[in-house]
Order: C-alpha cells, then structure tokens, then sequence
C-alpha cells in the first residue's frame, strides 16, 4: 500500500506483457550507440543547403555573376575614366603627374619642362575664369546690340514687303513671322522635354558604360574569353609594356607606377624596331632590382599576350635598367633562310680575318663568328641541332685550304661522313674502341702543340683544329689502358681529360684548337675545368638552369642568357652564346643566334668544294700505333694518295699526321734522303720541289723486300 492509499499487487499480472530483459553485452566488446534516423527538419535543412550549393556552383549560376560583376564593373569604370578625364582637363593633375614620373626616372629635363607647362596652363586658365566674369555684361551688351538690329533688319524688310505689295499691314509680317517661329520653338521643347529629362539620365549612363566596355574596366575573370585574348599579337606601345609591367607582381614596382599614374611610361626609352618584334630599355624605379623582372618572364610574357619564349630579357650597362626584345607574334617560329655557304658558290673562307656565316639574331641582322684561337664547346639536348650547328662552323673552316682537321664522332651516325678526304683523322663510331681512338687522337694534338711550342720564334703554322662530337662518351667511357690509367672520367688520371686540358692551356698560342660537342652537361660528362677552358660557349634548348650555368657560366645566366626557357624540339637549331667572336650589344654577356640548317647531303655538296681547293688528303680511320717499325717508303705512296705529286712541305706535314712519333722531327733533308735512297728523288715542278706518285709506285714495285728502306 502507497502513501495514498492505492494497493500494488505483488504478484505480476499475466496480462501485462513482459518487458525483455536486456542482455549484458559482452565485456570485450564495445557498445555500439543506436543508429537513429535524423528527424525531419535535420533532413530537410541538409537538402536545402545541399540545392543552394549546387546552384550557387552551377555553371549558368556562374555565367550570371561573371556577367552581372562585368557590367556593373564597366558602369563604375567607365564613370571613374570619365570623372578622371574631366578631371585631368579641368586642373593640372596630369602635369603633376609627368613631373614625378620624370622625377622617378631621374630625368629632370623633362620634369623642367612639365613644370613650365604647367605654369602655361594656369596662366591661361586664370585668363579664361577673368574672361568669364566679364561675361555677363559682354553678353548682355551683344544680346541688346543684337536684338536692336535684328528687329531694325525685320522692320526693314516689312517697309520693303509693303511698298512692294502697297500694303502698310506688311511692314510688321516679318517681324510676326519671328514671333510665330519662337513660339513653334516653345512648343516643340514643351513636347520632347519631358522625354529627354526622363531617357536622358539612362542615355548617360549608357555613355559610361560604353566607355568602361572599350576600357575593359572590369576584373580579367569576368571578362569574356574573346576580350581576354583579343591582345594577342597585338603592337606593343608603352602603355601595354607599363601595364604589363605594373601587373608583374612586384609590390614595389606597382607602387611606384600607381604613383605615376599614366605617367609609367617616362620608365620607358624609345620602342624600336628590332628584326622581328621590338625592344626597348626599361628604367625601373628606385626598390626595385633587375633580377625581379628576370625572374618573372613567363608572367610579363603573358601581360604582353606573347608566349614565355617570344620574350627576351637582358641587362644593358645603365643601372637598374632591363633590356627587353618582345617578337612579333608567331614570328620566331618561321625560318630564316638558308646559309650563305649554299646560295654562293663562291665563298671561301679566312680562318684569321674571316667570320663564319652562322645564322642571324633576333634583330634580323646576320649572325656572323669569328673562330680565330678560340676553343669552342657546344651543349644542348639531344635532337636539338648541336651537330648541325656546330658541323656548320666546320664546313666554312674547311673553305680555307690552310686548316686541317682531326675530328671524332662519337655517335657514328654518319653526320661527318662528308669529311672523309677533307679530315686528317676521321673516327666514327660509340664503342670504347672508337673512344680510345679519340683519346690518341686528343694526345696527338698534344703532341702536336708541344712540338710547335718549341719550334724556333716566328715560325708560322697552319691552323689545327680537333672535333670531337658526342664528348661526354669520351669522359663517361670506363675503358682503362695498359698503365692501369682511365681514358674516360674527370681526374688528373683520365686521359681524354688531360689531352683536353693541355690544349685548352696553351693549343691557341699555336693554333691547335679543340671544339667539344656534347649532351646534356653535368659535373661528370662535362668536367668543370674543361668547360670554362673554351673561349666560345655556345648552348642550345636544354633542361634547367643549373645545366645553363654549366654551359655558359654563371656570368651570361646572370645577364639573362636562358637557354633552358627555349622549347624543345621546336626551337631546334636556336643557340645562346657567350664569346667575344660574336658582336654582342653592349652591356650583354650572351646573344640569341637563330643557326641556318645545313642538311647531311647539302653539307657534304659544300664539302667536295672545299677538297676541290686540296691537293687531296689522306683521311685515316684510326690513330696507329707510333712505337712500330714504320716503312717510310709505303708511308710516303699511302700519304700521296691519287696526286700525281706533292709539294715536299705537304708530305712531311700529312707523314707527321700519319705518325707524330716517327716522323714528327723530319726535315726535307730526311725525306730527301729516304727518297734518293729509293730511286724516287723529289723533283722541281714550277719551280718548287714536289714528289711523284709515279716515282715512289716505281720504287716500292722494283725494291728488294728484304731491304726495305725503314724508318
């Protein structure tokens, strides 16, 4: 029984359903709160923001706001660049203007000048406002002057009227005539003023707003695409550079313009011409460095609607000055003709004075180089044009008759098959064995060099050159000699590298001159020291900065050479080069150089020329052994080849080719000596001592074997 009163059954009623006993979950496992569904406005909430997202996201949604944003913007902007314009017409904002952008680039000529234009302009405002206080009495003046004639002129005419037509009522028709007009006139501005006060302010807004559209004065985002592109290719004027510069994203360089106002462009020397696009010096403001403008050449690219490899940025000799050259659209990927050494037939070359017609620069202007005692090292990805390039500079060096070449092609691919007969030496092929070659080859010029170096003082030779295509095979071979010494690799123990070294010391006081072309250069296939041995870098497309750096050097990088920004496969046969053989404009490291192409079957055309100028050389495929038993006499037919005779002086230089170690001491007594012991004496032939093929063929048929004459 409860406090109440009320009875509780102890018993439990058989009518009252059972409640389940919960069952004790498990002590290892975790209890599982119930899953309950969300109550309805949880879901119905979920749904509406999930709807106004997807229509806030929606793409027409988008296409609304981007044009709603776009008019709203060319309606504000275009009342800004009208209250600014009249503005501008009605003070002397715009001479302040010019005076501190003149000021800002040091040119206070000119800010003299803005000055005293100022001055002009307020006098002659002051003039005008006192011309406008007289105003109302002047007018007032000509209005009753006026008016007194006008009527005396109508009353003249109305006497005129009534005599003619003897009537005195007409003396007053013209002047009611007058009276009728002015009313019509009244009438008719009663009946379209209201119209105009009511269309007139939509009309002025629809002027500002016209004006905003032809300004683009709106967010680059909310302006149609065709607006967006609608600059590309477009002539560049100083108000295209100045914004271009202005949107660079250097806060300072914005500043200092801003301040300028449209007056950014006294940061500008002249616009010129320059071969295919433009160039012009920019004075950047005081804050702001060179090196953030280089920086950021695709962002200016793209302000100036070109591509990133359309524009070019250098530092001339003025201070905080950058350089820039802007092509015309499209321009740079047209051809620029072919060389020279196709289209003249006649040209011959001159390794001393003489400049090789190499291609033509971004001016347009011809791109010639002087080779004379400069080692030279081309770099570049593969595919690019290096071979072509530099085989270019070959095929004019072999139009003088004077220059020998020794040249090794690593690759084997036939690029200098057209040599054979014009090269001394002509190794082809990637093996270790065809590097062993190149590496005697290299010692050969050594040897050479040495041997020049000690000749007596004023002695004159004749230019050796040594190519050596495809390098970075020769410094990455693992090959390694009989005296346990590497032929490959970028220690003082490597072979190929101490040839290469020694000549780059001291091989152009002599004449000996080695040029290196190879592939992507690194700190293992291309050494340090033997790339800052050549006196002509030149670099085509290649794959970063730091590969430029190698090279070119940090030097031509630093003053904006990029040979790492062209484009690979399409800017083939575009070079950047750093060399005092090239005219470079002042106050540049580097030059662009756009090369002609000279295809393998062009190039071996022009090679036949320049064997044609030859007695004819014997071309030998491989570098033999000097520490054998030589037989001079054979020697001497194999190095007359088909020439029915030589000029003794050739025969000791191509014996010395043949075998630097046996026959580089030689005198003209020594093969006289051979030869007269052979029966097959030199001879004069006008008035010089040759030696016959058909002598020495007659004297190594009818010798005795066993006493073959031996050096």
């Amino acid at each position: 029984m409860t406090d109440n009163g009320t009875v509780v059954p102890l018993f439990k009623d058989p009518a009252t359903p059972e409640e389940p006993t919960p069952t004790p979950a498990p002590a290892s496992l975790a209890v599982v709160p119930e899953q309950r569904e969300p109550s309805r406005p949880v879901r119905v909430f979920v749904r509406t923001r999930r709807t106004v997202v997807g229509a806030v996201k929606h793409e027409r949604t988008r296409t609304v706001a981007r044009v709603t944003v776009r008019h709203g913007a060319y309606l504000v902007g275009g009342t800004r660049i009208t209250a600014r314009r009249a503005w501008d017409g009605r003070t002397g904002a715009r001479y302040q203007r010019m005076m501190r952008a003149a000021e800002a680039a040091g040119n206070y000529e000119a800010a003299g000048e803005w000055e005293e234009r100022l001055h002009r302009f307020r006098a002659e405002r002051h003039k005008r406002r006192m011309d406008l206080l007289k105003a109302p009495q002047d007018m007032a003046r000509s209005a009753a002057y006026g008016t007194a004639t006008g009527i005396g002129a109508l009353i003249a005419v109305g006497i005129a009227l009534a005599v003619a037509t003897k009537d005195p009522g007409d003396v007053f028709t013209p002047l009611m005539a007058l009276v009728e007009l002015i009313r019509l006139l009244v009438v008719l501005i009663t009946m379209v003023w209201g119209p105009l006060v009511a269309i007139g302010p939509w009309l002025a807004l629809a002027g500002l707003w016209a004006v905003g559209r032809h300004q683009a004065a709106a967010p680059q985002w909310a302006l149609p695409a065709t607006s967006r592109t609608s600059n590309a290719g477009a002539p560049i004027t100083p108000s295209i550079v100045v914004t271009a510069l202005r949107d660079l994203g250097v806060a300072p360089l914005r500043s200092a313009i801003k301040e300028m106002g449209d007056a950014g462009a006294a940061m500008l020397g002249p616009i010129r011409i320059a071969g295919c696009g433009v160039e012009v010096d920019v004075t950047l403001p005081s804050g702001v460095s060179t090196n953030e403008v280089q920086t950021r050449r695709k962002k200016l690219a793209e302000n100036l609607s070109r591509h990133e490899h359309e524009v070019f940025i250098t530092i001339p000799e003025a201070a905080r000055t950058v350089r820039l050259w802007i092509a015309d659209s499209g321009a740079l990927d047209e051809p620029i003709g072919p060389s020279p050494l196709v289209t003249d037939e006649t040209m011959t070359a001159d390794y001393i004075k003489g400049r090789a017609p190499w291609g033509q620069d971004l001016r347009g202007d011809a791109a010639t180089l002087s080779l004379y005692q400069r080692h030279l090292l081309i770099t570049g990805l593969s595919n690019q044009g290096k071979t072509a390039a530099l085989r270019a500079l070959a095929l004019w060096l072999a139009l003088d008759r004077r220059v020998e070449f020794r040249i090794a092609d690593l690759k084997g691919a036939g690029d200098w098959a057209m040599f054979d007969g014009l090269a001394t030496v002509l190794i082809q092929g990637p093996t270790d064995d065809h590097v062993i070659d190149a590496t005697e080859m290299v010692e050969g010029l050594v040897e050479e060099m040495e041997r020049r170096l000690q000749a007596p003082p004023g002695t004159k030779f004749d230019p050796l050159i040594g190519i050596v295509d495809e390098a970075q095979v020769a410094f990455m071979c693992p090959a390694v000699g009989d005296d346990k010494r590497p032929y490959g690799g970028s220690k003082a123990t490597s072979r190929y590298f101490m040839a290469a070294r020694k000549v780059h010391n001291q091989g152009r006081a002599v004449d000996v001159l080695l040029y290196e072309g190879t592939q992507d250069p690194t700190d293992q296939n291309l050494p340090k020291l033997v790339r800052e041995g050549a006196h002509t870098r030149i670099s085509l497309a290649l794959g970063t900065e730091s590969q430029a750096r190698m090279a070119l050097g940090d030097k031509a990088v630093d003053g904006g050479a990029a040979p790492h920004l062209l484009r690979q496969g399409l800017d083939k046969g575009t070079v950047v080069i750093a060399s005092d053989g090239i005219k470079i404009p002042a106050g540049q490291a580097s030059i662009t150089v756009r090369t002609h192409y000279i295809d393998t079957a062009t190039a071996a055309l022009i090679a036949e020329r320049a064997k044609a100028l030859r007695d004819g050389v014997t071309t030998l495929t491989t570098v033999q052994d000097d520490e054998q038993e030589r037989d001079a006499l054979a020697d001497i037919a194999t190095v007359l080849g088909d020439n029915p005779r030589v000029l003794t002086a050739d025969v000791l230089k191509r014996l010395t080719t043949l075998s630097e170690h046996t026959y580089g001491a030689w005198t003209p007594g020594d093969l006289k000596a051979v030869l007269d012991a052979a029966g097959a004496s030199p001879y004069k032939s006008d008035g010089r001592m040759v030696v016959g093929r058909e002598r020495v063929t007659r004297a190594l048929t009818n010798r005795d074997t066993d006493g073959s004459a031996s050096a």
